[in-house]
C-alpha cells in the first residue's frame, strides 16, 4: 500500500505541477488515501526530495522537480528500499549456497530487468496515462 498510495499522491501532484500547493486533504480525498496514513508519506517523499512542503495556513505540496525527471524506480526505493525478490541478492553473505546457487542468477535477471523498466516510467508517463483514462471514460452531454 505504501508504494501504491505514495505514487498515487505524487501523479496526483503531477497533474497540479506549476499550479501551487496543494493540501494534503485535497489529495487524501481525491486518491482515497487515509490522511494519517498519507502524511506519513509525504513527509518521507520530502525528505527524498520528491515533494515541497509548506505548513500553516495556505500551506501543501508541490513536487520539488518535473515529474519527467521522477523515476517510479526511484519512488519506490524511497518508500520501499530494497526491491531485490531474493535477500541474497542484496546480502549474498547471509546465504551459504550464494555462491553456486543457479536460483540466484535468475533472480538478479529479474531484479535488473525490473530496475530498468522502472527507471525508465516517470511520474509524468503515469500522470499522462491516468488522465487520459479518465478523459476517455467521462460522457458529456
Amino acid at each position: 500500500m505504501k508504494v501504491d498510495y505514495g505514487v498515487r499522491a505524487l501523479m496526483y501532484l503531477a497533474q497540479h505541477f506549476g499550479q501551487g500547493l496543494v493540501q494534503t486533504n485535497e489529495i487524501a480525498q481525491s486518491q482515497s488515501i487515509p490522511e494519517p496514513y498519507l502524511d506519513q508519506l509525504l513527509t518521507t517523499l520530502r525528505k527524498a526530495g520528491f515533494i515541497r512542503s509548506r505548513r500553516g495556513p495556505g500551506g501543501g505540496h508541490t513536487l520539488a522537480k518535473d515529474p519527467e525527471s521522477i523515476s517510479l524506480g526511484a519512488v519506490i526505493g524511497a518508500l520501499e528500499g530494497s526491491m531485490s525478490p531474493m535477500e541474497c541478492i542484496d546480502s549474498p553473505d547471509e546465504c551459504e549456497r550464494a555462491e553456486f546457487c543457479p536460483q540466484r542468477q535468475v533472480w538478479r535477471t529479474v531484479e535488473e530487468a525490473t530496475q530498468r523498466v522502472l527507471a525508465a516510467t516517470s511520474i509524468a508517463q503515469l500522470s499522462q496515462q491516468q488522465a487520459k483514462h479518465l478523459k476517455q471514460g467521462m460522457y458529456y452531454i
